[in-house]
């Protein structure tokens, strides 16, 4: 390839990473209502991407709650970072070439460029190679599916594995791509959104203990219950639920001089509260969750944290369910200290 050549190419990539795909980035967004992805229109090599038009809803209302999000306890497993979805009728894909042809007019060592692309798209939607007139004749019959990237993993290589440019699928027809969306991505995609409660856990003594005195952790039995969020691909019929339930806490005391309830550090949940709240008449006993540090912390403080494991599994409107891998999201308590000071007479 000569260099002139070469210098449009790169010039026209260019051109679809700015303003040719500001004209493709709302095309899935059709249906009003529901909380959209944020994915914005771009390209990522020679593929053109388009905003999600996957809608989801939360069990309950968590909106005054401070939630985070779930990391897969799988460290080879992650939700998807890119898939295809319907995103474009024969009319569109038409109309946004004519529409690049004059990209570029007026401006320097741009004329000329619109041209390139409208000529370029045309030969693969237009003129036969693979497709012919865009598909007019079956406008109404399917969907161009196009590349869509996750909104929270954008910057995943793995998003570059959905490399097609967008291609014809008809109505009520699978396609053959793997990575065409379907139940099980919409399951994954609301892993994604699941709206975690924040672990802030409750201590006693709270902040600040003494050597080798028994620290009692628990957290609020009505805060952490399940949570579920249901994706759907509007105009279909097609949806999954994802569901995540709280099972145990994991503790790390941020030190190893100090001694854990049970010794693994793991609470489990008993009658839907993870350990148990300290009270009158406990002093003697021992926590069925908490912590015993060993040596005091000086001028400083331990960053203990508290981490919360959490089962997931989905169900779809074609009856296909499963297990997904399970999800943990904590934080970080800091905890002074302090040595026993006696009395010598």
């Amino acid at each position: 390839m000569n260099r002139a050549a070469l210098r449009t190419l790169t010039i026209a990539g260019l051109v679809l990473a700015t303003g040719a795909t500001s004209t493709l980035a709302h095309a899935g967004d059709r249906t009003p209502g529901g909380t959209a992805g944020s994915a914005k229109g771009g390209r990522q090599g020679k593929t053109i991407t388009v905003e999600t038009s996957i809608r989801t809803s939360t069990n309950g209302d968590a909106r005054t709650a401070r939630t985070g999000k779930l990391s897969s306890a799988d460290g080879n497993w992650t939700p998807p970072a890119c898939w295809y979805e319907p995103a474009f009728s024969p009319k569109e894909i038409e109309k946004t070439v004519k529409g690049l042809r004059s990209f570029g007019d007026g401006i320097p060592f741009m004329d000329g460029i619109g041209e390139f692309l409208g000529d370029f798209f045309d030969s693969y939607y237009k003129d036969g190679h693979p497709y012919k007139d865009y598909n007019l004749d079956k406008q109404g019959e399917g969907m161009f599916w196009t590349k869509v990237v996750n909104p929270n993993r954008k910057d995943d290589p793995e998003a570059m594995k959905c490399d097609k440019p967008p291609f014809w699928v008809d109505n009520n027809d699978t396609p053959k791509e793997p990575l065409a969306v379907n139940p099980r991505i919409l399951a994954e995609y609301a892993y994604d959104e699941l709206p975690i409660p924040e672990t802030e856990i409750t201590m006693a003594p709270e902040g600040e203990t003494k050597v080798n005195l028994p620290t009692w952790v628990w957290l609020d039995k009505a805060k952490f219950k399940e949570v579920s969020v249901t994706a759907s691909l509007p105009d279909t019929n097609m949806w999954a639920k994802t569901t995540a339930k709280p099972v145990s806490l994991k503790i790390n005391p941020g030190t190893r001089d100090a001694t854990t309830y049970p010794g693994s550090g793991e609470c489990a949940i008993v009658d839907g509260r993870i350990g148990e709240p300290y009270g009158k008449g406990k002093s003697k006993k021992t926590p069925p969750c908490g912590v015993k540090y060993l040596r005091s912390s000086g001028d400083g403080s331990y960053k203990l944290n508290a981490t919360v494991t959490w089962e997931v599994s989905w169900t779809s409107s074609t009856g296909e369910g499963a297990d997904l891998p399970k999800g943990e999201f904590g934080g970080d308590q800091n905890v002074t200290v302090e040595e026993i000071q006696s009395i010598n007479r």
